[in-house]
């Protein structure tokens, strides 16, 4: 039988599949004599009889079986990653694996403040490092904590980072396993990471330091001194002397970031008697191991220690190219969230605004031909230069909302992963809703005065004094005419006209109310950690508002190009205008398509809507992400004019919920989605409202029909095709 629990003295004598690759490298050090704090290794047999014992090995397949990881965006990987922490967290281990441990764990250790490590076979390898992709947890105390962390690591086998990790290295994460290192936690004066190579530098070695533990330097919180040394004769090359303000020091429980003494704001934690001493023990560990070691230091009490040593991996550049390196920037701390948070607030969008604003003053009709060809060509750069501020802004600051719900999920455990969303939803500031809450209001204007619905059903207009035409203004002037992001609808009739009379001889559903309680959300952590409850709250309600209303602020950009690109298409029906016909692409007005994309599955791509493939289509498969069921025939939207044509009570299928295509959302009994995630934009608005929403189901546009009758599952995330058309509809 294998062992569950090794010391580090009886390490390198076992299998890596056992050990690990950190535990693997420290029992190494040990044995050759080095300075290492006490510890011991969890086996990943341990985790073998955890699977086993508790029924999780036949559960995660459901989880990740459900869609290619390979077709994932990184919204779903982000909730794939979510919904397995969940189940670890909600499955604690059998008594008689924890009493196995509580037998072999040193009773010593046990007492001291730990630090619990990820050591994952595959890890801290040459030929692949998985540095910083798998969690840690820092000043743990007590058996009961220490058992609830070693889940936690276990659990990080298969975050998102990990999983993206293992499929660029072509490893099956099915077959993965982990071991977990267990190592006594020793509070440095100073900590850092060292180099025998430095990235990007080659020919020197670089060492970094920070005050207190090396937390801070990891998690990007605290930035490093910095030097960069000859490898062989010690010479300082470069120094880096960063405005030093805090340092991360241990807590009644985990970490803080408290404010240095002004004696070490002056002072640097990287001396050159410390830099010597860091580079002596950082060529021991490179002339172990035959070859360049990226290491973990501390120094206590004059006592230099190290805490972990891998070799610095080529495979680990050629991985990192930008679209990897951007999806890593994804996960920020807190403290990166909050100034990320004021970014945007504070410049970003109202810049959006402003800018949108201004292109919305000219006046394209009085332009000449030339003119407004140059007023299109600029209002694309415009929407590409914010598209990509979008990207490297608005979409790390979505993070906000995984960080919370991580948070919350380990503090109150709920069964649902995603109950979280319950404290964010709600009263938050929702562009979209207050659009649609503004919309509602106007369709009950309708409904009070007949004798208009009856007029405007005619084709008349309304009085250009009457409240209701005020009202309209009001609203055009606040949001925009959502009719601009839907060419194409009936000819002769205002697509925001017929909108309003659907919305009044409707009921549409109302905005939920939030449920989930934030005083006991709150009241879960001890006194000392109360600030930081309130603000990771505060963090998670921005960026879960922000995630909404950054899509609507691009979207005024997009309708201020496509007002340009409809008045040279105005002039295109009565003259060939060659310098405008090329900048008039029809494509480009719709705002979804059903054209096969990155995520769709492969295997549908090519899809005809006569192949068998589809007759047989009866049960489709997606991701829970919004709870509830709706049953009502489907309007297929695969282009914008098809939102001219939405009725109440239909169920929403589409690419994915454009920002611009929500007005119609209070109409609809449920919202079926191609694209995946609980945080992409039809999700969140689902969930305002209460409606059952499936998202991630591959060519969900070309596997249903309109007017098919659906039954949508957002609780286990099913669409169920009844094979039977609804009547009065067109296909």
């Amino acid at each position: 039988m294998k062992p569950l629990c090794l010391a580090l003295r009886e390490v390198p004598a076992a299998a890596v599949s056992l050990v690990g690759g950190k535990a693997k490298a420290l029992g190494r050090l040990v044995h050759a004599g080095l300075p290492v704090p006490q510890a011991v290794c969890i086996t990943t047999a341990t985790y073998e009889q955890y699977l086993d014992a508790t029924g999780l090995r036949q559960r995660l397949p459901l989880l990740l079986e459900r869609k290619s990881f390979a077709h994932m965006r990184w919204e779903e990987l982000w909730d794939l990653g979510l919904r397995i922490r969940n189940l670890f967290l909600n499955t604690p281990l059998p008594p008689d694996l924890t009493d196995h441990l509580s037998a072999c764990l040193p009773p010593d250790l046990i007492r001291l403040p730990l630090t619990v490590r990820s050591s994952a076979p595959v890890e801290d390898s040459a030929a692949a490092s998985f540095a910083g992709l798998h969690d840690s947890f820092v000043n743990v105390h007590g058996l009961p904590a220490l058992l609830d962390s070693l889940r936690l690591v276990w659990a990080s086998l298969w975050s998102d980072r990990a999983l993206l990790y293992r499929q660029e290295l072509g490893l099956d994460p099915a077959g993965s396993a982990m071991a977990v290192l267990v190592q006594e936690l020793v509070a440095g004066d100073c900590s850092g990471v060292a180099f025998s190579r430095c990235p990007g530098r080659e020919d020197l070695a670089a060492i970094e330091a920070v005050w207190g533990l090396n937390q801070g330097l990891v998690d990007g919180d605290i930035e490093p001194d910095r030097l960069l040394l000859d490898p062989l004769t010690g010479k300082i090359i470069e120094r880096h002397t960063p405005a030093r303000t805090h340092a991360c020091r241990p807590a009644s429980t985990g970490v803080a970031l408290v404010p240095l003494a002004p004696e070490q704001r002056k002072a640097t934690p990287l001396t050159e008697a410390t830099a010597a001493r860091v580079l002596a023990l950082l060529r021991q560990a490179e002339t172990l191991f035959a070859g360049p070691q990226d290491l973990e230091w501390t120094l206590a009490q004059d006592a230099l220690l190290t805490l972990q040593s891998r070799p610095i991996t080529t495979s680990t550049a050629a991985l990192d190219d930008g679209e990897r390196s951007w999806y890593l920037s994804l996960h920020r701390s807190l403290a990166s969230l909050q100034g990320l948070r004021r970014t945007i607030e504070e410049e970003t969008l109202p810049a959006m605004a402003a800018e949108a604003a201004h292109l919305a003053a000219i006046d394209l009709v009085s332009l000449d031909h030339a003119a407004l060809a140059a007023a299109i060509r600029e209002r694309l750069r415009i929407l590409e230069n914010w598209q990509e501020q979008y990207r490297q802004l608005c979409i790390p600051m979505a993070h906000g909302i995984r960080l919370f719900g991580q948070v919350y999920n380990d503090q109150l455990r709920p069964e649902d992963a995603f109950a979280f969303l319950d404290l964010l939803a709600g009263d938050t500031g929702l562009l979209a809703v207050e659009r649609n809450q503004a919309l509602l209001k106007l369709a009950e204007m309708l409904r009070n005065d007949p004798a208009l619905i009856a007029h405007l059903r005619k084709g008349g207009q309304p009085d250009p004094l009457a409240s209701f035409s005020v009202a309209l203004a009001e609203f055009t002037h606040r949001f925009g005419d959502p009719a601009l992001a839907s060419q194409g609808m009936a000819a002769g009739a205002d697509p925001l006209t017929v909108l309003l009379l659907e919305m009044a001889e409707a009921s549409p559903v109302p905005t939920r109310s939030r449920q989930a309680d934030e005083a006991e959300f709150l009241t879960s952590f001890p006194p000392e950690k109360q600030d930081f409850a309130r603000e990771i709250l505060a963090i998670g309600r921005a960026s879960y508002r922000l995630r909404d209303n950054d899509n609507l602020y691009i979207g005024r950009l997009s309708q201020r190009l496509q007002e340009a690109r409809n008045e040279a298409a105005r002039r295109l029906q009565d003259a060939d205008i060659p310098e405008l016909a090329a900048l008039v692409n029809p494509a480009a007005r719709d705002t979804v398509r059903i054209a096969a994309s990155p995520g769709q599955d492969p295997a549908v791509a090519g899809f005809n809507g006569l192949d068998s493939t589809r007759l047989q289509a009866r049960q489709l498969v997606g991701q829970p992400a919004g709870p509830g069921l709706g049953v009502g025939p489907a309007r297929v939207i695969s282009q914008a004019a098809d939102l001219g044509s939405f009725k109440a009570g239909e169920i929403l299928v589409c690419d994915a919920v454009d920002p611009n295509m929500t007005f119609v959302v209070p109409l609809a009994a449920g919202l079926v989605e191609r694209r995946g995630g609980m945080l992409i934009h039809g999700a969140i608005i689902a969930r305002e409202y209460g409606l059952a929403c499936v998202t991630g189901v591959p060519d969900a546009t070309r596997l249903i029909r309109s007017g098919e009758m659906l039954t949508v599952d957002g609780y286990l995330g099913l669409v169920t095709i009844a094979g039977q058309k609804a009547p009065n509809l067109n296909p």
